[in-house]
């Protein structure tokens, strides 16, 4: 648990299993169009997952409001491109669920580098001894 990778995967794994289920509740019970259930459920995660890779993943001490806006700005672009990836996928035998399960990979893979490389990096100075 001390390298920062393992923390993102233990911590994404928690979130994947939050979005899931509100796009199951969202898609299988209230039987919502599949494209809102989706975006829905990925963005009424967004508190959970950022609060939890940045406190636990990346311990990150970059400036809160900055954070907050580039992970917003990278939730923008994470949610069309889930919406895409499971609708694409949706009339395929995988399904939605499958479709859900690829766009989470990819998505884990490019939302690492960004979020250590870019929305939680310190920018700030550090101090020398």
């Amino acid at each position: 648990m001390r390298h920062s990778a393992v923390r993102y995967l233990v911590a994404g794994g928690l979130a994947f299993l939050v979005d899931i289920g509100i796009l199951a509740l969202l898609r299988e019970v209230l039987a919502w169009p599949l494209w809102l259930a989706t975006g829905v459920a990925f963005l009424l995660s967004f508190f959970f997952t950022y609060s939890i890779q940045r406190y636990f993943s990346f311990e990150s001490s970059a400036a809160h409001g900055v954070a907050l806006l580039k992970y917003a700005a990278l939730v923008g672009f994470n949610t069309i491109a889930v919406v895409f990836i499971v609708t694409l996928i949706n009339p395929s035998p995988l399904g939605w669920l499958g479709g859900k399960v690829i766009a989470t990979g990819l998505s884990t893979v490019w939302n690492y580098f960004a979020y250590r490389y870019w929305v939680f990096a310190d920018t700030r100075p550090s101090k020398k001894d």
